[in-house]
């Protein structure tokens, strides 16, 4: 994990960079299909749902979410991305819903940076990469 000063701008401009989002998304989505046959089951996509974090300590004391609730709402994020309701989740799902949510994201946060603990390999850490990378050349 490391300490990265963003802004919504810093997301924006990731997600619209068609070539480095697009790859880093397809190896992303590479990554999560274990078996290789193209698509993410519920089971592979559950990983990435637990990274998003939707249930986090609050205020530094940890609560035990209820289960039923947990598999409600990863149930309800999968969806999101299983946009045709086959039960499987294919690469371009998985881009637009991936895209959506950074953009949200980008929403959310605004032009003023704000600084963040980002984790390695998270896209908002790959999207200051690639503005530094940018601001560098």
């Amino acid at each position: 994990m490391s300490v990265e000063i963003l802004d919504g701008a810093t997301i924006v401009n990731f997600v619209e960079d068609d070539e480095v989002f697009g790859a880093i998304v397809r190896e992303r989505f590479s990554h999560l299909d274990i078996d290789g046959d193209g698509v993410l089951s519920y089971e592979e996509m559950l990983r990435e749902l637990q990274s998003l974090r939707v249930f986090e300590t609050h205020f530094g004391i940890d609560v035990k979410p209820d289960p039923d609730e947990l598999s409600s709402v990863y149930g309800s994020l999968f969806l999101q991305f299983d946009r045709d309701c086959n039960g499987k989740v294919d690469v371009g799902e998985f881009m637009e819903e991936t895209k959506k949510m950074m953009v949200a994201m980008a929403n959310g946060i605004g032009l003023l940076p704000v600084q963040m603990v980002l984790e390695e390999n998270s896209l908002l850490k790959k999207a200051v990469e690639r503005e530094s990378t940018k601001v560098g050349a």
